[in-house]
């Protein structure tokens, strides 16, 4: 019996352009593409081929040849634009209603509890840079051993600690403690451990970063492939962000270079079902860090990667790469952006060329997926199966 792999790969804040409704978010004219186009590092040849300038709303390059893969654009119809929402909704859950966010820092109760209950005292408190909040706090939290606790324009509750004052462990279950108590109306996406070392005023944060996310409310594609026998597999922060729901396998990353070479791995490897990849190192490394060049220099890098990555495809293989959400480095402000996201889609059952055009929903992508696999449950979104597959 022949085994299927689909490789779905998340270029984690890969926005294409602005969504209609991006002035409620404060995004409006946002577009990461588009900015890191203007680099001198950028290069995306292997994505051209496979129509990432031939999709709706971007800007054409000077390329002729023929289009290797089927594209289009997704539209996220989350009330967010943050990294649960969106994998969320890739996996075919919408969610309708926003996650909470705190530009005012976290109400006293929540603070309170999170005192007692990890037995340190807090610092911060606000919204805040990652960078900024370790440089301005670090050194009073190296002197107290309290945490430094602050927040985004994302729904997230963040805690920074030195790994030489507070062991990885402790911050982990301080992490832990906070789940717990951030639930219902204070539910946040995400908690989120900022392990940091070294000496003021050069603090640089750790690869040891851990994400703490709510459990899904409903079945995603990834229970649904797991309930129907299929291999699931996680590389990069998915498992994470989605509370091990649904995972089999997870595999934690440190970089985009690290998820590259163990889903470069795996492709090596004889599975049967999905190897669901984040790649974070354009949206933490670089978007949050309006570092134009850095995220055209990394996009530049998984393209080289790609075509390695093409060249050992099997027949059955089917490749999807997409985003989560926009973080364009040249935006003002270091938040996530409101932004349409890609989707190309390459394999030997590909039609080649195929304009998918604009999909209502990312929960198109998992639709489909679960139609690949011949799975009748349903989940949001709609398939386009039908459309990308060669007849």
């Amino acid at each position: 019996m022949s085994r299927k792999r689909v490789f779905l790969i998340v270029l984690d804040s890969f926005g294409i352009g602005y969504e209609p409704d991006a002035a409620e978010f404060g995004d409006e004219g946002s577009n990461t593409l588009a900015t890191i186009r203007k680099s001198p590092l950028f290069t995306a040849k292997h994505m051209e081929k496979l129509g990432l300038f031939s999709i709706d709303g971007v800007e054409k390059s000077g390329y002729d040849g023929t289009i290797e893969g089927a594209f289009g654009r997704m539209q996220e119809q989350s009330k967010a634009k943050d990294t649960t929402a969106g994998h969320w909704e890739i996996a075919g859950l919408i969610s309708k209603k926003s996650f909470p966010v705190y530009p005012d820092g976290f109400p006293e109760e929540i603070m309170d509890a999170f005192e007692k209950q990890t037995g340190r005292g807090i610092l911060c408190n606000k919204p805040y840079s990652g960078t900024d909040v370790i440089r301005d706090f670090g050194q009073e939290h190296v002197e107290t051993g309290k945490w430094i606790v602050y927040t985004s324009a994302d729904s997230v509750f963040q805690i920074a600690a030195h790994e030489k004052v507070v062991p990885l462990e402790e911050l982990y279950e301080a992490c832990r403690v906070a789940r717990r108590i951030l639930v219902g109306e204070h539910g946040v996406g995400r908690v989120i451990a900022r392990p940091f070392d070294g000496s003021a005023p050069d603090f640089k944060r750790t690869a040891n970063r851990h994400d703490f996310s709510l459990v899904p409310p409903r079945p995603t594609m990834l229970n649904l492939l797991q309930e129907n026998g299929f291999d699931t597999i996680s590389i990069g922060k998915i498992s994470d962000i989605f509370a091990g729901s649904g995972i089999n396998q997870g595999q934690p990353t440190k970089s985009n270079e690290d998820g590259m070479r163990r889903t470069m791995e795996m492709i090596k490897t004889d599975f049967n079902g999905i190897c669901f990849t984040n790649l974070v190192d354009f949206d933490m490394s670089y978007g949050h860090r309006n570092d134009i060049d850095g995220y055209a220099k990394a996009t530049a890098l998984f393209d080289e990667w790609l075509s390695r990555f093409m060249a050992l495809m099997k027949k059955e293989d089917i490749l999807m790469i997409t985003g989560d959400h926009g973080c364009d480095p040249g935006y003002p402000g270091t938040d996530h952006t409101r932004e349409y996201t890609p989707i190309l889609i390459y394999g030997e059952q590909i039609r080649p060329g195929v304009n998918l055009g604009t999909r209502k929903s990312f929960a198109d992508i998992g639709a489909t997926i679960l139609d690949l696999f011949g799975i009748r449950e349903k989940t949001d979104g709609e398939s386009f199966k039908e459309q990308i597959l060669k007849l």
